[in-house]
């Protein structure tokens, strides 16, 4: 309890309530991850149950339309499926893979970026110059890549089964670049540190020094970074599924339901695309918003 009450009245809480950017942010993230956890509770219906669905209920508008059905809040696509539901069970889908990819991204990027900084020399001009190599290429390209080398390297029989893990790879080391330059940079600095210089004298090993010693001092900047890259990987993976390389139907993500309604957007049935593009660009903008406001909150000179 000590320690809940010296965080609740720490600055950091008190400049996250005097900022109404962030407040609004974190707000709109919570409903948007409480209503994506806990789907199978809150959702009205569930859009993948085959026996539920019902044709007869396909396309309709939204409740609040004149033609609308109370029971189908944001209407239906065409199949009879709840768009609310599909949208909670989707944005469910995406922050998995999106948290998935970024962690993998965190590790690939943590560790390529303390060997190059701790290490330097021939190890540090031949890792940056594959960051840097990476780097040259959109991440969006190198997760097509990547994702398309995958599939065909893998038995038709296991595609499927594997799809969620291909994505999470395919985003993951499209973006860990990033995470490594921020790490070098900040290794490069804090190597030169007294406290790492007495680690060398009494003998500790460079891993554990990394590990122990440098690793917990560099991980301010690196949580900002992933903060802001966790809505890009939403949008990657969105995009993935846009283009039909991302989940399969049978787990369609944001992406996934705002291709399907592109089918249908010029036909009148506007909600089928609109009500998921609107939830993942909101989703996106906050995090985004929570990303700055945590990028100025923890450096002092930004505030």
């Amino acid at each position: 309890m000590n320690a809940v009450s010296r965080f609740l009245d720490s600055d950091f809480v008190y400049q996250f309530w005097r900022n109404p950017v962030a407040v609004i942010s974190a707000a709109i993230v919570l409903v948007v991850v409480v209503g994506a956890v806990f789907a199978p509770i809150l959702a009205p219906h569930n859009p993948f149950d085959l026996v539920s669905l019902d044709l007869m209920d396909s396309l309709k508008p939204p409740a609040f339309t004149a033609e609308g059905d109370p029971h189908f809040l944001l209407g239906t696509d065409d199949q009879g499926r709840d768009v609310l539901s599909g949208i909670m069970y989707g944005t469910r889908i995406s922050l998995l893979v999106a948290v998935l990819a970024i962690g993998f991204s965190l590790v690939v990027g943590i560790g390529v970026g303390l060997l190059a900084g701790y290490a330097g020399g021939a190890v540090d001009a031949f890792l940056m110059r594959v960051v840097d190599v990476q780097l040259t290429f959109p991440s969006i390209l190198i997760a097509l890549l990547v994702d398309g080398v995958v599939r065909a390297a893998l038995p038709r029989s296991m595609q499927e089964q594997l799809e969620i893990y291909v994505i999470v790879f395919a985003i993951g080391i499209s973006r860990w670049p990033q995470f490594a330059r921020t790490i070098r940079g900040s290794t490069m600095v804090e190597r030169q540190r007294d406290y790492v210089m007495a680690a060398k004298v009494i003998g500790l090993s460079s891993g554990r020094i990394m590990l122990t010693h440098i690793l917990p001092n560099v991980m301010g900047p690196v949580l900002v970074i992933a903060t802001l890259n966790l809505g890009l990987a939403i949008l990657d993976e969105a995009t993935l599924s846009f283009l039909g390389v991302g989940l399969p139907p049978t787990q369609p993500s944001l992406g996934t339901l705002i291709r399907i309604g592109n089918n249908f957007l010029f036909s009148g049935e506007w909600w089928i695309t609109i009500f998921p593009g609107v939830t993942l660009a909101a989703m996106v903008l906050s995090i985004n918003l929570l990303g700055d406001w945590l990028r100025d909150a923890l450096n002092p000179r930004l505030r």
